[in-house]
């Protein structure tokens, strides 16, 4: 897979920005803040696992939250101590009760059984386009909601499932996230990210020139599910306890809120909107609670975070669709830069 050498120093440049503010992060910052950077970045690796296929396909998905669940419950089943076990799931099926194995083979285990299901509910949603293929992947996360409220023996139901060891770290985080950046970045300036564009934007000419569309499809589906396993699995293991409201709607709209502001066709975007949105949540909060500003006591104002996520997605869609990046990434934005300061000093 051939990718130009721009593109991998634009995904090194972001890279190196997120590492360099985790090193501060970890250094400096108060435990809450550590704490609010990890679940940064954990959104981070969703929001860009939702970019590779909507930024790429340009069809528009809200199943991806589903899959962090499958990952998450699956390391919780399978990582959490047998002793805990033993009360949180006397009855669970497959002998999966008396079954404890380390963290890293649980994840690796996640991702595997996410990838297997994604494979399969993939075959099915690359055969649809437009507003079917939005009503499917609907479909698909009320149905994993669904699975998981309802499997009591399994997942304890609606209650949350706790005991889960607390293993991720902000290294592993960091790590993490800069993997799923330069796969991002490798994906979309590849042929096959490039012929998967064009086919969005004219489906008749990319299928007469012999681009096949739903292979590609099929692979931005299965990239995009890998980066979601991996966001549920570092989310269970740095929250130690989950539940199926963990993966619903309300984290759906907020990672959807990210892409859209950033700008879906754009990795940097997606980084961009992930830092405005939970910078702009974080404020919301804050302000819920009706602080005391500048003399002046501020009422309670409980749903806010609501309100903001909601009012992003109207006024980016009305006054900005592309997002505030539209489809320019970091490197592009240098270039121009360059070639504008390079015909001010010719002029």
């Amino acid at each position: 897979m051939t990718v130009p050498k721009r593109a991998l120093a634009g995904a090194a440049v972001l890279v190196l920005c997120i590492v360099v503010a985790g090193l501060v992060v970890g250094e400096f910052a108060a435990p809450y803040y550590q704490r609010l950077f990890m679940t940064f970045l954990v959104n981070l690796i969703a929001v860009i696992g939702l970019q590779v296929f909507m930024g790429n396909s340009d069809i528009t998905y809200f199943g991806h939250v589903g899959f962090m669940g499958i990952s998450a419950y699956a390391v919780a089943i399978l990582a959490t101590p047998v002793a805990i076990k033993r009360t949180a799931l006397a009855n669970a099926p497959f002998g999966l009760g008396a079954v404890e194995i380390s963290p890293l083979l649980a994840v690796a285990v996640a991702i595997v059984l996410t990838l297997a299901i994604a494979f399969l509910v993939g075959l099915v949603m690359v055969r649809q386009t437009g507003v079917p293929a939005t009503i499917a992947t609907l479909a698909f996360l009320v149905i994993v909601h669904v699975v998981l409220v309802n499997w009591i023996d399994l997942t304890r139901g609606p209650r949350a499932f706790y005991g889960i060891p607390v293993k991720a770290t902000l290294g592993w985080a960091l790590a993490a996230a800069g993997f799923a950046i330069v796969l991002a970045r490798v994906f979309r300036d590849s042929k096959w990210g490039l012929q998967l564009r064009a086919s969005s934007e004219d489906l008749a000419a990319a299928s007469a020139v012999g681009v096949r569309i739903r292979k590609l499809r099929l692979a931005a589906w299965m990239l995009s599910a890998f980066l979601m396993a991996m966001a549920g699995a570092l989310f269970a293991l740095f929250i130690g306890t989950i539940s199926p409201g963990s993966f619903y709607f309300d984290l759906t709209f907020l990672t959807l809120a990210m892409l859209i502001l950033g700008g879906m066709h754009s990795v940097t975007g997606s980084v961009l909107g992930c830092i405005v949105v939970t910078v702009g949540v974080e404020l919301m909060r804050y302000l819920e609670s009706g602080p005391v500003v500048a003399s002046l006591k501020l009422p309670e104002m409980f749903g806010l975070t609501g309100f903001f996520l909601g009012l992003i997605i109207v006024l980016s869609m009305t006054f900005r669709p592309s997002g505030l990046l539209g489809s320019d990434e970091i490197d592009d934005l240098w270039h121009r830069r360059r070639l504008r300061k390079a015909g001010v000093e010719a002029s």
